[in-house]
C-alpha cells in the first residue's frame, strides 16, 4: 500500500514561504566573488571580450594558485633524545575515563587528538556522546589561566599554598564551617581526598549538587525502599517502556548508555528475529527521544500528574483522584491503551519520568511495583553512583553564608554563580565568606569572586578514577604533561591538608592497590592497560511499594494546579550544551540541536497554533517573565509537536565569563527554576510578550530541498512481519535503466555502508566524531545563517503527518496527525553516498573529484578551482565549499585562530584552504592506517579492523561500514536486509550507503474498550 505520509524538513518547506522557494531556486547561497577577484587584479567585468578572456585566465588562475598555497613553513626541531614510545607518524592510545565513559585517547606525538570508546568497557562500551567527542578541544582552549591567580593577580604556587595554609588555620581556629562545593563526586581517589582534608578540618563538610538535578529520583528511592540510589535502568530488558518527559536517548542520567540498551530491541538484527519494543512518549516540548518514540501524546506540564494518575489507576484498578486529563482526550486514550499493554508486559516493562518532584518520582515507583519492573527493568541493587546531588543540603549552604557561618567555601568543579536558581541570594552570601577558593580552569562566573583560583588541570592532564555504577571503576591517566601552570584540585586538597602522600599519582595508586585492586584480583599495571574493571555484580532483588499514596497524589495534583495558569515554561538540558560547563567548545555550539536544528543561540520554543493565537511569527523576539520576576528576551522558534500552551527554553547557554566561543550565547535559564519541597523544579509559569524586534536563528535543516522526493522510507512493525520489504518501495517488476558511465569492477575492496533508520536516534556524535577526526572547521553563527556550515555529515529531520486516511481503530486515532502540533519525526544521517555512478565526478572541469578502484569518490584539493559545479550535481547535496580559511582567519577568532589551539588538528587529514570543495571521504586516512597495519602484521585484512570516526562514535550501532566484497562482513550481511534502500536510486547514481527503512510499532494487540 502507498504511504500516504508528506515529509518536510520545517516549517518554511511545509508552507512553502517565498523565501525558501526562492532560496533552493538558486543552487548557492551566494554567487562567487569574480568581481572583486578580477577588481583587485586591476580588471573589470566591462573589459573587452579579448582582454577579458586574458583576465579570465589570470584571475581564475589567481585564484586556483591561492587555493594551493602551501601553509606557512614551520621548522621542526628533531628530537635529542626520543621517548621511547613515541614513534613520529604513528598514534599512540591510552585509556582514560570521561565523565564516567570508559575512553580511549589517541595521540599523535604527545598531543591528544581523538576520543574513541574503551573497547575493553564491555557492556558499557557504549560508544561515546557528542560532549566526549568534543571534548578534546577543550584541552587547546586559550581562555584557560595559565597560573593559578590570588587576589585578582598572577601568582605561585608556593605564595597561593601559604596563603591558603594559614587562612585555613585561621577558619579551623575560629570553630567556623568550612564547606566544599562540588558536583556529583563519584571518583573514589576524590571522595577519599576529601575525606582526608575533613579529617585535618572538623568543620569541614561536602556539599553536592547538580546544576540538572536528580535528587528527586534519590528521595523517592529512600522514601519508598530505603535506597537513596538512582537505580540502574535496563532499557535492553524492557518489551514496552513508557516515559512522561524523560529524554532518556539523549540528556536524561546516562544518555549514550540507554540508548546502546534500548537499540539492542529495535534495530536490524532484533528485527530480523522478529522482535521490537513499544515506546509512548507523554511530553511538553519535542525531545530527542520523543522524535523516536512509536506513540509521541503532547500532555502539558501541569497535566503530568493527572497523567500519572490515569496510568495508575488503569494499572491497579485503583480509583486515585485526579485521574482525568478533560482537555486532553489523546492523552487519555493513550494512556488506557499504555495501562493495558503494561499489564500484559509485567516484569518487561518499564516506565521512566524526567520530573525532580519527589511526590511524582513516588507515584512512577508505585507504577513500576504493580507492573513488575524491580529486579527485571529497574536494579536498586547495582545503583548509578554518578549522581549524588543534594538540593536541599545546597539551599542550606545559601542560608549557612548568609548567616555568616562560613568561614572558607572551595569550588570542586562547580559554578554555582551561573547554575543556580537563585544566584544573587547565593552571590550575597558568598560576599560575606573570608575565604573563597576556586578550582577552576578559567575565570568564570563563580571563580572571579573568589579570592584564589587554584588553577585546575583538564582531565586530559590528569590522575584519577570513576566509579559510574555500583562494582565498576575506570581510570582517568594524563595522557601528555600539563599544558600550563596548573594542577589537579585533589593535588592541592592533599597539600594545604597536610597529607603523608602529597603526590596525587600516588596517591590514587595507593587507594587502588590498598581498596579496590584486591577485590578485583587485578594488577595496577593490567589496570592501566585495559582502563575499566567491573566486580560482578549483585542479585538485582525485587521490592514491593508499601506506602500509601493518600497524601502523594494530592501533592502532585496540586503542583499541576499551580503550573495551570499563564504559559507553562518547560526548562530542559540541550543535547550539545547540557548545563553549560563546555560552554566555550565551538564543536558544540555549532553542533545543530536534534529536534530544531538551531546552532549557536537558544530559543522559546513555542507550538504553531498557539504561536498563531498569541500573534507571534518565528524569529520574533520576545520577553519571556518568569513568576520571580526574572526576564530575559529571546527569539521565537515556531515548534511542531510542542505541548499548546507551553513554551521550552534550552538550558546551558548565557555564560557571561566562559571564552571567545561562549561568551554571551543565548540567555541564561537557569533563574527560572525554582526550589520546592526540597527539589528544585523545572516547571514553572512564564508570561510572554513581543518586543517589536526580530533575530534569525542560525538554523541547519532547510539549507537544502529533495524537492519533494521520496528520501525517507518508513513502514509499521505488523506490516513488516507480513513483509519484510515493506515501506522501501521495491517493486517485483524491473524497469530498464540507461547509463551515461561504463562498468567497471573492483577487484580488490568494495567499500561501502549501512545505516540503520531504526537505530539512528538524531543525537549528533557521529558529526562532531566527523568534525575531529577529518578537521572540519566551525564557521560561526553568520555564516551558518548564509548555509555555510561545513559538516561532512548532517543528520537530517522529517517531520510527517498522514494524509487522508482516517482509520477508526484507536491506535490509528492517537497517532493521526490533526494538526503541526502533533507530528512523528524521522532522522536520517546523509552524507557523500560515494557513488559508483557519481553526477559529480562528470562536470568537475579538472578531475579533481574522481573514482579509486575500491568505491570511494575521492577529492584531490590541490587540484580543485571551486567551481562548485559538482555541488550542483550533486543530488545529495553533500558537498561543501570552502568559502574562508576558517581555521586561520581573524575573521573566525572563536575556534582556531592561534597556533595552541590547531595542535587537535589530525596530521593525517590536510587542514583544506579557501576556495576547495570538500565532502565525506569515507575517512580514507582511516583505511589506508588498517591496510598498512594489516600489511605490517602479514595476514589480511579481515572485517572490523577499520570502522569510521561517526561508525564508533554511535551509541545505537546505527552505522556499519566494511568491505561488500567480503560475503561474511557485518555491512555484506545488513546490505542483503529486505529493509535495505537506497536514496534516489531511480537516478541511477547507484550510491554505495544503503539505508534500512524506519520501523514504528504502532500497531497494537489490543484495542480500548
Amino acid at each position: 500500500m502507498e504511504s500516504n505520509k508528506k515529509y518536510w524538513k520545517g516549517l518554511e518547506e511545509f508552507n512553502k514561504t517565498s523565501d525558501f522557494v526562492e532560496s533552493n531556486k538558486n543552487e548557492f547561497a551566494e554567487p562567487l566573488p569574480i568581481e572583486d577577484v578580477l577588481n583587485e587584479a586591476g580588471l573589470s567585468t566591462v573589459t573587452p571580450r579579448r582582454d577579458f578572456l586574458k583576465a579570465l585566465g589570470f584571475g581564475l588562475g589567481a585564484v586556483s594558485l591561492a587555493a594551493c598555497q602551501p601553509a606557512p613553513i614551520h621548522k621542526s626541531v628533531p628530537y635529542l633524545i626520543k621517548p621511547e614510545e613515541v614513534i613520529p607518524g604513528v598514534p599512540n592510545y591510552y585509556v582514560s575515563s570521561f565523565k564516567g565513559q570508559s575512553i580511549l585517547v589517541k595521540t599523535r606525538e604527545g598531543r591528544p587528538i581523538k576520543i574513541e570508546p574503551n573497547p575493553n568497557a564491555g557492556e558499557f562500551n557504549n560508544g561515546t556522546d557528542a560532549i566526549a567527542q568534543a571534548s578534546v578541544l577543550d584541552l587547546y582552549d586559550v581562555s584557560k589561566l595559565k597560573t593559578p591567580v590570588l587576589k585578582n593577580e598572577e601568582a605561585t604556587w608556593s605564595k597561593v599554598d601559604a596563603f591558603v595554609s594559614a587562612e585555613l588555620a585561621k577558619a579551623k581556629a575560629s570553630g567556623k564551617k568550612i564547606r566544599i562545593v562540588s558536583s556529583s563526586v563519584y571518583s573514589p581517589s576524590t571522595l577519599a581526598v576529601v575525606a582526608d582534608f575533613i579529617a585535618a578540618y572538623p568543620t569541614t563538610k561536602h556539599v553536592q549538587y547538580d546544576a540538572v538535578s536528580y535528587t528527586g529520583i534519590i528521595k523517592a528511592n529512600e522514601n519508598s525502599f530505603g535506597k537513596a540510589v538512582v537505580p540502574k535502568y535496563n532499557f535492553n530488558r524492557a518489551d514496552l517502556i513508557v516515559s512522561f518527559g524523560a529524554d532518556f536517548l539523549g540528556t536524561w542520567i546516562s544518555g549514550e548508555e540507554f540508548t546502546s540498551q534500548y537499540m539492542t530491541n529495535r534495530n536490524h538484527k532484533s528485527l530480523a528475529k522478529g522482535k521490537m519494543s513499544r515506546h509512548f512518549q507523554f511530553e511538553a516540548g519535542m525531545s530527542m527521544t520523543g522524535t523516536n518514540a512509536d506513540t509521541r501524546v503532547p500532555i502539558k506540564l501541569s497535566e503530568q500528574g493527572a497523567a500519572l494518575i490515569t496510568l495508575y489507576n488503569a494499572i491497579t484498578g485503583a480509583n486515585l483522584a485526579g485521574g482525568a486529563l478533560p482537555n486532553n482526550v489523546t492523552a487519555e486514550k493513550a494512556l488506557k491503551l499504555a495501562g493495558k499493554e503494561l499489564l500484559q508486559q509485567k516484569g518487561k516493562a518499564l516506565v521512566v519520568c524526567g520530573s525532580n518532584d519527589v511526590s511524582t518520582q513516588i507515584l512512577v515507583n508505585a507504577i513500576n511495583s504493580a507492573i513488575g519492573s524491580y529486579g527485571t527493568t529497574i536494579d536498586l541493587d547495582n545503583p548509578i553512583k554518578r549522581y549524588a546531588g543534594n538540593d536541599a543540603e545546597f539551599a542550606e549552604l545559601q542560608n549557612e553564608m548568609n548567616r555568616g557561618e562560613v568561614a572558607a567555601v572551595l569550588f570542586l568543579d562547580s559554578n554555582p554563580a551561573y547554575d543556580v536558581s537563585n544566584s544573587k541570594a547565593f552571590t550575597d552570601g558568598l560576599s560575606k565568606v573570608p575565604l573563597k577558593i576556586s578550582f577552576s580552569d578559567r575565570k568564570d562566573e563563580t571563580s572571579v569572586l573568589c579570592d584564589v583560583i587554584a588553577t585546575g588541570q583538564n582531565y586530559l592532564e590528569s590522575w584519577g578514577d570513576a566509579n559510574s555504577y555500583e562494582g565498576t571503576y575506570s581510570i582517568v591517566q594524563p595522557t601528555i604533561n600539563p599544558v600550563f601552570d596548573s594542577r589537579q584540585a585533589e593535588q592541592s586538597l592533599l597539600i594545604w591538608s597536610n597529607a603523608p602522600v602529597k603526590e596525587y599519582f600516588q596517591y590514587v595508586r595507593n587507594n587502588w592497590e590498598k581498596n579496590i585492586l584486591p577485590g578485583i584480583g587485578k594488577t595496577w599495571n593490567e589496570l592501566l592497560q585495559t582502563g575499566v574493571f567491573s566486580a560482578p555484580a549483585r542479585p538485582a532483588g525485587t521490592y514491593t511499594f508499601s506506602l500509601s499514596l493518600a497524601a502523594v497524589a494530592p501533592s502532585v495534583l496540586s503542583a499541576g494546579k499551580a503550573l495551570a495558569k499563564d504559559i507553562e515554561l518547560h526548562v530542559y538540558e540541550s543535547a550539545a550544551m547540557r548545563d553549560g560547563k563546555h560552554a566555550n567548545n565551538a564543536f558544540l555550539q555549532e553542533l545543530p540541536d536534534p529536534v530544531s536544528k538551531v546552532t549557536w543561540d537558544n530559543y522559546v520554543a513555542l507550538a504553531p497554533k498557539f504561536a498563531e493565537e498569541k500573534g507571534l511569527a518565528e524569529f520574533d523576539l520576545v520577553e519571556v517573565k518568569g513568576s520571580n520576576g526574572y526576564a530575559i528576551i529571546l527569539p521565537v522558534l515556531i515548534q511542531p509537536g510542542q505541548a499548546r500552551g507551553t513554551a521550552s527554553i534550552a538550558l546551558g547557554y548565557g555564560r557571561t565569563k566562559v571564552g571567545k566561543a561562549g561568551d554571551n550565547v543565548g540567555k541564561n535559564a537557569f533563574p527560572f527554576l525554582s526550589f520546592s519541597n526540597g527539589t528544585l523544579q523545572y516547571a514553572t509559569t512564564v508570561t510572554i510578550s513581543k518586543t517589536g524586534g526580530t533575530y534569525q536563528l542560525a538554523q541547519t535543516q532547510t539549507h537544502h530541498s529533495f524537492e519533494g522526493r521520496n528520501i525517507i522510507r518508513e513502514a509499521t512493525f505488523a506490516e513488516y512481519k507480513k513483509n519484510a520489504a515493506a515501506g522501501t518501495g521495491k517493486k517485483e517488476e524491473g524497469h530498464k535503466s540507461y547509463d551515461l558511465w561504463d562498468k567497471y569492477e573492483k577487484p580488490g575492496n568494495n567499500w561501502v555502508m549501512a545505516i540503520d533508520l531504526n537505530a539512528c536516534t538524531g543525537c549528533g556524535s557521529c558529526i562532531v566524531a566527523c568534525n575531529v577526526e577529518n578537521n572540519i572547521p566551525v564557521v560561526g553563527r553568520d555564516e551558518v545563517r548564509r548555509r555555510r556550515e561545513m559538516h561532512w555529515i548532517r543528520i537530517d529531520r522529517y517531520y510527517s503527518y498522514e494524509e487522508g486516511d482516517k482509520s477508526v481503530s484507536e491506535e490509528k486515532e492517537i497517532a493521526h496527525m490533526e494538526n503541526l502540533d502533533n507530528v512523528t519525526v524521522v532522522h536520517q544521517p546523509m552524507l557523500c553516498q560515494h557513488c559508483d555512478h557519481a553526477p559529480c565526478e562528470t562536470v568537475c572541469p579538472v578531475l579533481a573529484t574522481t573514482h579509486s578502484s575500491d568505491g570511494l569518490n575521492m577529492m584531490a584539493y590541490n587540484r580543485c578551482v571551486g567551481t562548485r559545479y559538482c555541488a550542483n550535481n550533486c543530488p545529495y547535496k553533500v558537498r561543501r565549499f570552502n568559502w574562508f580559511n576558517y581555521w586561520n582567519d581573524s575573521r573566525f577568532d572563536n575556534y582556531l585562530n592561534n597556533e595552541f589551539t590547531q595542535l587537535v588538528l589530525n596530521p593525517d587529514v590536510t587542514a583544506r584552504s579557501r576556495g576547495v570543495m570538500e565532502k565525506c571521504s569515507m575517512c580514507i586516512q582511516r583505511i589506508q592506517a588498517g591496510k598498512l597495519q594489516a600489511k605490517i602484521e602479514k595476514r589480511p585484512l579481515k572485517d572490523g579492523d577499520i570502522k569510521m570516526a561517526c561508525q564508533q562514535a554511535c551509541s545505537a550501532n546505527a552505522i556499519v561500514f566494511g568491505d561488500a566484497n567480503d560475503p561474511e562482513s557485518e555491512v555484506s550481511k545488513a546490505l542483503r536486509s529486505e529493509r535495505i534502500y537506497y536514496v534516489l536510486e531511480e537516478i541511477n547514481t547507484q550510491p554505495g550507503i544503503g539505508y534500512m527503512t524506519k520501523i514504528r510499532n504502532t500497531d497494537s494487540p489490543t484495542t480500548i474498550a
